[in-house]
């Protein structure tokens, strides 16, 4: 089962519609929401932390389509 961890505060961050996506992707993960600690790069940049492994992208849609990748 993958962890997959998500910041609720930074602002690059909408946890409103990138939790929907993540579940679409894998609807097994354990989802963790709260601070990661990322704040200089969430306040600019979509991440979120799949399996203590940070995954960094410049939107929503990339971000996604990297965890898929991450994922198979």
């Amino acid at each position: 089962m993958n962890n997959i961890k998500v910041c609720n505060l930074c602002a690059a961050t909408n946890i409103e519609t990138l939790i929907p996506r993540i579940k679409e992707v894998d609807a097994n993960a354990e989802i963790e929401i709260g601070c990661v600690g990322f704040c200089g790069i969430g306040a600019t940049k979509s991440f979120l932390i799949l399996n203590s492994i940070p995954i960094i992208a410049s939107s929503e849609d990339e971000l996604i389509e990297k965890l898929k990748e991450q994922i198979k």
